[in-house]
This record gives structure tokens, C-alpha cells and sequence, in this order.
């Protein structure tokens, strides 16, 4: 069993005893002290959250928990019921809610769920604030509302059709262009709320061939839920063999988007953002940020458009942090995450498809060719259970040592920069791991270089 508190939310597997994993007191405590802190954050006389959840099998149980804990603060919620990541961000700026929580471990298995904690402006806590939260739940330093001020908990209508909409105003998005195309699509949403949301946005977009994959909302997950190739065999097959433009795969929670080319293979997952920046840059340079552990193709493609690149820890909310700090006009994460600050700053696989299929459709290329007109660059993503505290000065020592003209930074974890090639050493915030990553221009190299760290780490 397992419990993870960090940035990305309280996640952990559901069951077991409390504290171990996400039990029920784990879920309510936890709610609570989110219920705590908003109530800090302003003095009034009501507070409203609005709640939204993936489609895996322990989500309504979840809910349900979350919802009583918020009114038994005296917090009114707003239940918009399965809704993507993003649509409840939306809903949040929409209907000028305190707070929301999503309930979702997205691209985590079936066995785990989580709270993903959002601030009144949709956005997820900063690190300080979840610290906070976990603070007090361990403190219990937490009041009730008695029975003439419990909160309200309302069944509210869904929102994502709302999303589509001004996804749909946005005017960077090309509905003509993608009619006009004549798209076949095949999909891929895993059971889970992308199989609502993700068609209606295609027919909204005006794509008339459609090809679902898994679309039931049964949360029963067909295969591992994180859209990395691995994962993705069935897809880039049935692509192939439909004859189809392309393919759009999402992970539970719909903040991550592959694409799968017309010849079956995959487009990259680091270049979903790369593609949607180009697009998105073409119409107006600007400045791009992305986290530590994305491909260098942002930044090179950025530098193209006379625009610069930054970078930062990994985290959405240390993303968007720093695409407010620099003015970003886009950014995200080389995970499928795609952050367009004309709609809102959140990762969002449907804002991500809107306008990669925009651009896509205006360039008149196949989704092959569009892949091409991007440089070349090679990642190798590894993860590795680390059991015991060890020394990471230590391990800072030997890293140094071992690639001695290297740039070091310590900014998330461990970052060595190379000329066209680094590696990123960091301990994960979803899972019990520590995360090995590193791009080259050549595939050989990457792996070579994931080898190195793995076995440097191992003996340490």
C-alpha cells in the first residue's frame, strides 16, 4: 500500500490500513484540511468547491468521501461529476468557485486513486500550500461545522460541453480547416471520461470519421493507462490498418495527449508540445517554457521563431509558475502535456488536439511529414525503486566526476547538460521512484546514458 503527498496532490492505492494507503479517514482528512485552508485563504461567509472525478472503479466511492468531508467544514460543492482534469479546471474559473478537487490518479493504474488540489483561479496548490494541507491534516487541527451550517452538496450539470465550447472560440482554432481536411481518427481513451468528451470534440471540430477505442466509462482500464509506447501497441495497429490520418490517444484524466502517425508508428510523446508551440508560435512568437525532463526540441524550435526558451522543475504547477514569470504564449511538460495560456493555464489534451489538428490540417501535410519538419532528438525514460536514504551528494560527486565538462543543476533533482544530450535524475512525485531520464541526438546514446546513471544509482 502506498500514500504519496506532494505536488501533484495527496495519491495513493486505494485500501489498506490508514495512513498506508488512501483509505476512507485518509480521504476525509485530507479533505478537510484542504477545507481548512481555503477558509483561511479569505474572510466570508460561504465557501463553494466544485468536484469532478475520473471514471476508475473507486472514484465515486472517493467522491462521495471528499464531499462529505467539504460539508461537513460548512463548504458548499458543486458535483459536475466525471469530468477531465482540465474541464474541472475550467468549471473553477467559470463559475468563480473558492477551490476544486479532482479525483483522479491519472495515469496511474486502477488500483490507485488521489485529490488533486485546485486554488480558486483553477490551478493547482504551489508546494508551500499542499505543505500547509498535509500539516494540518497531521496536526487535526481542524473544526467542524455544526448541523445548522453544514455545507450543501449539489448534483450539478456536467461542464464539458462548456469546455468545448470555448475551446472552440478560441481563435487560433481552425474549424473550417479540420472539416475541410476530411480527418480519419482513431481514439484511445482508456474507459475513462476521454471517451465522453473526446468525441464530442471532434464533431464539434467538425470531424466526421472517428474510430473509438475503449471509450466506455466503466474505468476498467485495457491496458496500463499512461499513453507511452509501450502501452500503445493496439492503437498504433488499428491506425494502420483503417488507413487512418492519425491517432489520439489520452491518458484517465485527459491532461495528456499522444498521437499516433498515419503509418502506425508514434509521433513522440515529447512532441506533442513541440508540434502544438510550432502552430501556436507561427501565429505569434513568443517565449515557451517546458520542465526539466522535455526534449530540446522546444528550445530549439523556439529559438527559430527569435523567441526564448526557459525551463523548470518538473511539476504542472512549477510550469505554470514560470510561464507566468516569462509571459509564455505556451508551454507545458514532454509527457503530452500541453499548456495554452489563451484558454487557461492547465495541461489539456483537448485544447492539445484542437490545435494540433489546426495546424495539421493547414499545413496540408500528412502527420508523418509534419513530424519531420522537427529536429531529431531521442529519449530513454527509466524508473528505479530506491528502498533506502542514500547520499545524494554523493551521488552529485560521482556524476560530476563522471562527466566532468558537464553542467550540473540542482534545481530538480540532478541535471547534467551535455552539448545536444543531458540527463535528469529526479525522485518522482506519483510514484515510489526515482526517475532516470536522458536524450541524445542518437537513440544508442540515450540508452547508453540510462544505463550509466541506473547502474551509478544502483551501487549507491
Amino acid at each position: 500500500m502506498t500514500l504519496i503527498k506532494s505536488i501533484s496532490g495527496i495519491r495513493g492505492t486505494i485500501g489498506g490500513s490508514p495512513g498506508k494507503g488512501l483509505t476512507p479517514p485518509d480521504i476525509v482528512k485530507y479533505a478537510s484540511a484542504y477545507g481548512t485552508w481555503l477558509k483561511e485563504q479569505s474572510v466570508k461567509d460561504s465557501f463553494y468547491v466544485v468536484l469532478g472525478r475520473d471514471a476508475r472503479i473507486s472514484g465515486e466511492m472517493v467522491s462521495s468521501l471528499v464531499a462529505a468531508g467539504l460539508s461537513a467544514m460548512g463548504i458548499n460543492v458543486d458535483d459536475i461529476g466525471l469530468a477531465s482534469t482540465p474541464t474541472v479546471e475550467m468549471a473553477v474559473i467559470d463559475k468563480k468557485a473558492d477551490g476544486g478537487i479532482i479525483i483522479t490518479a491519472s495515469h496511474n493504474p486502477g488500483e490507485w486513486n488521489a485529490l488533486k488540489l485546485l486554488n480558486k483561479l483553477g490551478e493547482f496548490l504551489s508546494a508551500e500550500e499542499g505543505e500547509k494541507i498535509v500539516n494540518l491534516a497531521d496536526s487535526e487541527a481542524i473544526t467542524y461545522s455544526g448541523a445548522n451550517s453544514l455545507g450543501k452538496v449539489r448534483q450539478a450539470e456536467p461542464f464539458h460541453m462548456q469546455h468545448i465550447q470555448k475551446i472552440l472560440e478560441l481563435p487560433l482554432v481552425d474549424t473550417n480547416a479540420i472539416r475541410q481536411a476530411n480527418f480519419k481518427i482513431v481514439i484511445d481513451c482508456v474507459n475513462s471520461v476521454g471517451g465522453v468528451i473526446l468525441p464530442e470534440l471532434l464533431t464539434a471540430l467538425g470531424v466526421d470519421k472517428i474510430i473509438q477505442l475503449h471509450c466506455n466509462l466503466n474505468g476498467i482500464f485495457p491496458h496500463d493507462p499512461e499513453p507511452i509506447p509501450k502501452n500503445l501497441s493496439e492503437i498504433c495497429r488499428e491506425v494502420k490498418d483503417q488507413g487512418a490520418d492519425l491517432g489520439l490517444v489520452v491518458d484517465p484524466d485527459v491532461d495528456r495527449l499522444a498521437i499516433v502517425k498515419e503509418d502506425g508508428t508514434l509521433f513522440g510523446e515529447e512532441y506533442t508540445l513541440v508540434a502544438v508551440a510550432d502552430y501556436v508560435l507561427s501565429d505569434k512568437p513568443g517565449n515557451t517554457v517546458s520542465n526539466l525532463s522535455s526534449t530540446r526540441a522546444l528550445k530549439d524550435l523556439t529559438e527559430k521563431y527569435d523567441a526564448t526558451y526557459y525551463s523548470s522543475p518538473v511539476g504542472e504547477v512549477n510550469v505554470v509558475s514560470e510561464m507566468k514569470k516569462r509571459d509564455a504564449v505556451v508551454g507545458g511538460e514532454g509527457n503530452g502535456g500541453v499548456i495554452f495560456p489563451g484558454l487557461h493555464y492547465g495541461r489539456d489534451a483537448l485544447v492539445g488536439a484542437a490545435l494540433f489538428l489546426s495546424h495539421l490540417a493547414k499545413t496540408g501535410l500528412k502527420t508523418s511529414q509534419l513530424r519531420n519538419t522537427f529536429p531529431d532528438y531521442y529519449i530513454n525514460k527509466t524508473k528505479l525503486t530506491v528502498d533506502h536514504e542514500f547520499d545524494v551528494n554523493m551521488l552529485v560527486r560521482q556524476l560530476q566526476k563522471k562527466y566532468p565538462s558537464s553542467g550540473i543543476d540542482l534545481a530538480d533533482g540532478i541535471r547534467i547538460d551535455m552539448e545536444k544530450e543531458w540527463i535528469h535524475v529526479r525522485k518522482s512525485n506519483t510514484e515510489p521512484v526515482f526517475r532516470i531520464i536522458a536524450e541524445s541526438e542518437n537513440e544508442e546514446r540515450s540508452e547508453v546514458l540510462v544505463g550509466e546513471v541506473t547502474d551509478l544509482l544502483k551501487a549507491l
